[in-house]
C-alpha cells in the first residue's frame, strides 16, 4: 500500500515554522525586528503618499499593511495621443510572535519607508485597533 504526501505541503509548513507566522508575498516585503519591548515592522512603499497607506491591528498579534494608488501619464496635452492609468495595490498581512499593546501601537513613514512600533503586551486584548500614520 502506497502512501501519497504532498512535498510542496511539507515545504509550505516548514517555511511558516521558520518565519514564525509571517505570511509569504511577492509584492511587500517587510522586516520585523524583536527589539526586546517590542516589535519593529518596516515596510519599503516608495511613491505612496502617506493617505495612500493603511496600517491595521486585526487583533494581538496579526499586524495588516496595505496600500494603493493611481497614476496617470499624458503625453500631448491637447489630444491624447497617448494617456496611460496604472493602479497599484499592495497588501500583507504579518503574523507577530507575541501580543502587543495595540494603544501604545504607532506608525511613521518617511522617504518611501513605513516603520510601525509595536509595543509587547503583558495582558490579553483583542479588539482591532487602526493605527494613524504620521
Amino acid at each position: 500500500m502506497t502512501r501519497s504526501t504532498d512535498p510542496f505541503g511539507d515545504i509550505e509548513e516548514l517555511i511558516d515554522v521558520m518565519t514564525g507566522g509571517l505570511e509569504p508575498s511577492g509584492d511587500l516585503a517587510v522586516d520585523v525586528a524583536d527589539t526586546g519591548e517590542a516589535f519593529a515592522v518596516v515596510a519599503d512603499l516608495p511613491g505612496y503618499d502617506r493617505e495612500d497607506i493603511d496600517v491595521q491591528l486585526t487583533d494581538s498579534t496579526t499586524l495588516s499593511l496595505s496600500a494603493s494608488r493611481e497614476t496617470e501619464a499624458v503625453e500631448e496635452a491637447d489630444r491624447y495621443v497617448t494617456r496611460e492609468r496604472h493602479s497599484e495595490s499592495i497588501t500583507r498581512r504579518v503574523g507577530l510572535p507575541e501580543p502587543v499593546v495595540e494603544s501604545e501601537a504607532s506608525a511613521s513613514y518617511d522617504n518611501g519607508v513605513l516603520t510601525v512600533t509595536l509595543p509587547k503586551q503583558t495582558t490579553g486584548d483583542d479588539d482591532g485597533t487602526d493605527i494613524p500614520v504620521n
